[in-house]
C-alpha cells in the first residue's frame, strides 16, 4: 500500500499519516499563495477603484476622513505622529450608530466617487470664495 519507509519521514510523521500530512502540506501551500496573491492585488485594485491616478492615496485618505467622520475640516496626517492620541479623539461629528456592530449612516463609496466629492467640494468653496469677495 504505503511504500514508504520510516527512515525517509519528516519528523513527527507516522508512516500511516504520511499521505494525509503531504496533502496538508499541498493544500496550505496553495492557500498561503492565494493569500499572498490576493494581497498583493487587492490595494492596488482599491487605490484605482478609489481614484487613485487622479488623487494622490494622501488626497484619498483625506476624503476618507472627510466621509468617515462626517466633518469636510478632517486631513489626513501622513506620517502620523508617533505618541499621538487616536486619530478619532474627540471627534463629536461622525454620525454612525454605535453598539455591538457599529453602522455607518453614509453610503458605500462608488467607483471613483471620492474624485467627484473632492471636486464638488473644491467648487462650493470657490463660489463661497468668489461670493465673500463680492
Amino acid at each position: 500500500m504505503n511504500n514508504v519507509s520510516p527512515n525517509n519521514l519528516p519528523l513527527g510523521t507516522t508512516p500511516a499519516f504520511a499521505g494525509m500530512h503531504k496533502w496538508l502540506q499541498r493544500g496550505l501551500i496553495v492557500c498561503l499563495s492565494a493569500l499572498v496573491l490576493e494581497g498583493a492585488f487587492t490595494f492596488p485594485l482599491l487605490a484605482i477603484w478609489y481614484g487613485w491616478p487622479e488623487l494622490s492615496l494622501q488626497e484619498i485618505c483625506t476624503e476618507f476622513e472627510k466621509i468617515r467622520f462626517s466633518d469636510e475640516s478632517r486631513e489626513c496626517i501622513y506620517p502620523y505622529p508617533l505618541f499621538a492620541p487616536a486619530e478619532g479623539a474627540g471627534q463629536k461629528t461622525a454620525q454612525d450608530v454605535w453598539g455591538v456592530q457599529p453602522r455607518p449612516q453614509y453610503k458605500a463609496i462608488e467607483y471613483r466617487e471620492l474624485i467627484k466629492r473632492r471636486d464638488d467640494r473644491l467648487t462650493r468653496q470657490a463660489e463661497g470664495e468668489t461670493d465673500s469677495k463680492y
